[in-house]
């Protein structure tokens, strides 16, 4: 592997804790300043995906292609959620939400755009896996997806659609009064999120097996996406009730971007391992 594709890779790897890190410590900044720092992250992002892509590899160009596509569509789902970054965490407060609708419809439109991707992604990643000959956990893996990116839609809807409308209506209430309807839809979609939420980490427990049954990922690679992932569907069922640590740890487990971390790792994870395709 060239400088050029090691630098590529660690850029790669790093994106995630990036945003992480700059999401949560600086918080929002105007558009003015987000905008145009993410469009240089994604061109960069861009730069490093064709790098890697550019790699010699034994297989046939039209197979490299299928590939570098399946590795892109779930890479594309943190190309788009890095500008969070500079958005920040959605407001805490109702007047926060009101004030600042259309740039949560955008971020919520944004996550949704990425759970579609992500699900694309999985399915050409099952096609190619069972031409390798693995048809029982990517198929699984596909199931568990399948599930959840509806749940995973709905709950975005819910959130960047419907809640600013209805905070919209309970300003005009008094203090701390809400509709007798919106604790129990709160739960629902509390359950929702938990349930899609846990399916995403349950489909990169699967998909990292089937690829270390297709011969793609080493037992140790498989060791640790299924580790991580496993951590998050424990994490995630932590419910907020519970005292910090464990508060904290599920309710950062189960912030919308996050699940999709690990399909972009095994993202990049295959665009690395054209180079080693025969």
């Amino acid at each position: 592997m060239s400088r050029l594709e090691k630098l590529s890779s660690i850029y790669l790897y790093l994106v995630p804790p990036m945003v992480f890190a700059v999401g949560f410590g600086i918080g929002h900044v105007s558009y003015i300043f987000y905008l145009p720092i993410w469009i240089l992250n994604a061109s960069l992002m861009l730069f490093a995906v064709r790098q890697l892509a550019l790699a010699k590899s034994n297989i046939s160009q039209s197979e490299k292609e299928e590939w570098i596509l399946t590795a892109l569509l779930l890479i594309i789902p943190w190309l788009l959620f890095s500008v969070f970054a500079g958005m920040g965490r959605p407001p805490g407060t109702i007047k926060g939400w009101v004030a600042t609708a259309t740039e949560q419809q955008i971020r919520y439109t944004i996550l949704i755009i990425g759970g579609i991707s992500a699900l694309l992604g999985f399915a050409l990643l099952k096609a190619k896996l069972q031409i390798l000959g693995e048809h029982t956990y990517s198929v699984l893996g596909f199931a568990t997806i399948g599930i959840a990116i509806p749940l995973f839609i709905l709950n975005m809807a819910f959130w960047g659609y419907y809640l600013p409308v209805a905070f919209s209506e309970f300003v005009n209430l008094p203090a701390g009064k809400r509709p007798d309807w919106y604790s129990p839809v709160e739960m629902l979609f509390y359950v929702i999120a938990i349930v899609e939420v846990a399916l995403i980490y349950l489909t990169t427990i699967l998909f990292p097996v089937a690829l270390k049954k297709a011969g793609l990922l080493n037992t140790a690679g498989s060791r640790w996406y299924i580790i991580l992932s496993a951590m998050g569907v424990l994490f995630v069922s932590f419910p907020p009730s519970w005292p910090a640590p464990f508060s904290i740890v599920g309710f950062l487990a189960a912030i919308p971007a996050i699940p999709f971390i690990m399909p972009y790792l095994i993202g990049v994870r295959l665009l690395r391992m054209l180079r080693t395709r025969d």
